[in-house]
């Protein structure tokens, strides 16, 4: 199963946007804390409507939890950053990929990415004055490209 990795998200209704995706597209939504917000917050569940309870979700106290428990590949992760060196439409993703992002403010924490360096992709903008989409949207965009071809 295709997951998509919130890594400390800040803003609920991101969060929720992004657990209606999953449940559209049969994917697993895994969250690694520290959350912005209790999961419990009805911002969330408003975002994901009455989707919610449908949502797989796991959940991971640290992005070293994560890895600990479920040992990713390094075929498996993508992680999406603004300044990734491939476009999200160059890698050709397994059926088992994890989709990474991080939190709206300031992306996904740095001892990650330097960990995994050779993982970095982006979606591609046409603009310079946009620094970056918003997480929900995004994850939409990278959900859709990791599963062309597959629905």
């Amino acid at each position: 199963m295709t997951a998509i990795v919130l890594v400390q998200p800040e803003i609920p209704g991101n969060t929720g946007s992004v657990g209606r995706t999953c449940v559209a597209l049969g994917m697993e939504l895994i969250l690694i804390h520290p959350l912005g917000f209790e999961i419990t917050d009805t911002r969330v569940k408003r975002a994901g409507l009455d989707y919610w309870p449908h949502v797989h979700l796991t959940e991971y106290a640290s992005w070293d939890a994560f890895l600990a428990a479920r040992t990713p590949r390094a075929d498996q992760l993508f992680l999406f950053e603004e300044f990734g060196a491939k476009s999200f439409y160059e890698p050709d993703y397994p059926d088992d990929a994890m989709l990474v992002f991080g939190k709206e403010t300031t992306g996904i924490p740095k001892p990650i990415i330097d960990r995994h360096a050779d993982r970095l992709v982006k979606l591609p903008m046409r603009s310079d004055v946009i620094r970056s989409l918003n997480l929900a949207n995004t994850v939409t965009a990278a959900a859709y490209q990791a599963l062309r071809g597959k629905l």
